[in-house]
């Protein structure tokens, strides 16, 4: 699925309109690094690269980049999540055992591949799907060999 990489931090940094600097970088560095991660785990990654980082700063770059295009927030539950946004039109599978969460492509297409019923007026540009169930190894763990489906038709 998606790669999660962006080739040139700073020169992406730049065309976004936003300063090059160290924390900036360090967060765009973690989330190739860790994908799907928590706040807290990009905090940790941007200290063991920088050295000490503020919580604060590493929540404030998130909010930052996020506003502009350049990560994507994902809210898992109460939880968010930060991945980089990467344009590629991709939906999350999460594991409701052990909180794994993992990419899948869109179901149908181009953005939004889901249109929803009613659109109350709303020009949709962007369908986010959480499917969730249990990965193979919370499957095991539980003895199921197959996962529980629900067919609709």
């Amino acid at each position: 699925m998606a790669s999660h990489v962006i080739p040139a931090p700073a020169v992406a940094l730049r065309e976004a309109g936003l300063r090059v600097t160290r924390p900036r970088v360090a967060v765009l560095e973690a989330l190739t690094a860790g994908p799907h991660s928590s706040a807290d785990a990009v905090h940790e990654r941007v200290q063991g690269q920088v050295g000490p980082v503020s919580r604060q700063a590493v929540y404030d770059v998130l909010h930052a980049l996020t506003e502009v295009g350049l990560v994507r927030r994902i809210l898992v539950g109460n939880v968010a999540r930060y991945e980089l946004d990467l344009h590629d039109n991709h939906h999350h599978l999460l594991c409701r055992g052990c909180g794994a969460l993992a990419d899948v492509p869109c179901a149908v297409g181009e953005a939004p591949c889901l249109v929803p019923s009613h659109d109350h007026g709303f020009a949709v540009e962007v369908a986010d799907v959480l499917y969730s169930g249990l990965c193979p190894n919370c499957r095991a763990v539980e003895g199921r060999a197959e996962p529980h489906q629900h067919h609709g038709g």
